[in-house]
């Protein structure tokens, strides 16, 4: 089968399109017919040699597929061959065929484009868990965004006015984007390059803070997080690109009874990931259906110009998701 193959980590430019084994899915498993997939963050990292695979899964890039069922392992009764399907994978989804787990998958909503199929697990089922399974944002609550429009920012904005319209929303964003995040919903977008969105986030609420923050920067952004958290807010961090290791206040956080949590979902083991997938295809799948969410799609690119898709994920010069057509032969928009 074609995929994309690297044969040493580094810059885009190593990835190249060849030929791999077709994997053969085991008991509980679907071989998925790729039709599209997404880059992701995680994808850049692992291309670079720093987030490696689970254990047991592909080593070709590639977090979630959208394509129609080719087989089936011992087990699978509900699903048959040539229903569309969208999911998650531990890895593989850069290539004509991808192995998933049977309760990773979710069927794709007749409105659907493949386009917009291959937008929605990695970014929406992310910004679910880590803002409606845990914590728990309830409707009215406020919550910061970090994450201008990036596929969990612009998800979680999605997500939050489709199931909390009455929360208002802060996100950071860089200047050439403000207008575009507003427009999505935002109740105030911060330049994050002009303001410290702490200080925003104070004026804004009056010195209370907000009662969850979503970032993926870490170190970098701790200190301005706990200061923009509310007394029993909660920090979910999702992500390091600004750095692991920052200073911490205890004596703060305990007077305040403020709560920091990490989150990831790849590594989870298949069943807890099933369970996560459930949830969120039980409160969303009909949003998406209905077309009151819509996965915001940048560029599409065919697999063969791959590197340029990673080049353009890491300028962050996109808005929503970055998608990769593998099958050539479809219409996917």
């Amino acid at each position: 089968m074609k995929a994309v193959l690297q044969k040493e980590f580094g810059p885009a430019e190593a990835l190249y399109v060849g030929a791999a084994p077709t994997p053969t899915p085991g008991p509980g498993q679907v071989l998925v017919q790729v039709v599209t997939t997404s880059v992701n963050r995680p994808d850049i990292v692992q291309r670079e040699g720093n987030y490696p695979p689970p254990q047991g899964d592909s080593n070709v890039l590639g977090l979630e597929v959208a394509g129609t069922v080719a087989d089936v392992g011992e087990g699978v009764d509900d699903l048959k061959g040539g229903e569309r399907v969208m999911g998650l994978v531990g890895g593989g989804a850069y290539a004509e065929f991808a192995v998933a787990w049977a309760e990773h998958l979710m069927p794709v909503p007749d409105s659907m484009t493949w386009a917009e199929a291959a937008c929605v697990c990695e970014t929406y089922i992310t910004a679910h868990l880590n803002l409606f399974q845990f914590p728990g944002l309830e409707d009215g609550q406020s919550a910061l965004l970090h994450g201008g429009g990036g596929g969990v920012n612009t998800a979680a904005i999605h997500l939050c006015r489709a199931l909390v319209p009455a929360s208002p929303l802060y996100v950071t964003a860089s200047e050439h984007k403000l207008e575009r995040v507003a427009a999505l919903g935002a109740t105030h977008v911060i330049d994050y390059r002009a303001n410290e969105f702490s200080e925003v986030i104070k004026e804004l609420t009056q010195g209370r803070g907000v009662d969850v923050i979503l970032d993926h920067i870490g170190a970098a952004y701790l200190a301005s997080n706990l200061k923009s958290l509310a007394t029993n807010g909660t920090l979910v961090l999702i992500g390091v690109m600004g750095g692991v290791k920052a200073e911490l206040n205890l004596a703060q956080l305990m007077v305040r009874r403020q709560k920091i949590a990490g989150s990831v979902l790849r590594p989870r083991p298949p069943k807890e990931k099933g369970q996560i997938i459930a949830k969120f295809a039980a409160q969303v799948l009909n949003l998406l259906n209905d077309r009151r969410i819509v996965p915001l799609v940048d560029e599409i690119f065919p697999l063969e110009e791959v590197s340029r898709a990673h080049q353009l994920m890491e300028s962050s010069g996109h808005f929503g998701k970055i998608v990769l057509q593998v099958d050539s032969g479809l219409d996917v928009h």
